[in-house]
């Protein structure tokens, strides 16, 4: 029994560090989250966030449709300049960037304000590399809200003035995203780096 309420009182301790680490990473970037494009400043580049174009299921993932219409948005709007999109290569036949180009270009968006970066595994790596690989330390976060609220924090954990613009969301849940900020907070606390950094890319 002993063990028991020990035990009880861990999941008890743990759970409420997890939703504390959620709403205090909402918190903290409330005032660097826009709906409105008229609101938002301008900055040189939108870092557009990756992720798979296809759902499970075979249809397209709205997450993604979703974050091509902000992104073009931004753009047609003048609030952006160029879009760095950041996403995974990591397999041959696994390409989030080139997909995103593709699209962004159907949509107007010319193919040399497009720059694309094959090294975002995840969220971290794709903000550190926007300031450490393209020398950006000003720009727009472009994803779903709750993305961007994470996105922000690891920017400004690193120096960076970052802006997110809410790309409209197709859930209004996101139970994952509890532990993706707990994991969030302790790749900070120790200092994780992105899996890969490599020669400077300046973007005009």
């Amino acid at each position: 029994m002993k063990k028991l309420k020990i035990a009880l009182l861990i999941i008890v301790v743990i759970s409420i560090g997890v939703v504390s680490t959620y709403h205090w990473m909402s918190f903290k970037t409330r005032h660097q989250i826009y709906d409105s494009v008229n609101a938002i400043p301008k900055n040189k580049v939108g870092l557009l966030l990756g992720t798979g174009k296809y759902a499970t299921s075979g249809n397209i993932n709205l997450f993604y449709k979703y974050r091509i219409d902000a992104a073009v948005k931004l753009y047609k709007a003048g609030k952006i300049d160029y879009i760095l999109v950041s996403g995974d290569n990591s397999r041959k036949d696994y390409d989030e960037p080139t997909d995103f180009k593709k699209d962004l270009i159907s949509k107007g968006v010319p193919s040399d304000r497009i720059i694309l970066d094959y090294a975002g595994f995840r969220t971290l790596d794709s903000v550190v590399r926007a300031k450490e690989i393209f020398s950006q330390t000003n720009f727009t976060v472009i994803s779903q809200k709750f993305h961007n609220e994470r996105a922000i924090y690891i920017a400004k954990e690193f120096g960076i003035n970052a802006v997110g613009f809410n790309a409209k969301d197709p859930y209004n849940t996101h139970f994952r995203e509890f532990l993706a900020r707990s994991k969030t907070s302790l790749d900070l606390v120790y200092n994780v780096q992105p899996k890969y950094l490599g020669e400077k890319i300046t973007i005009q």
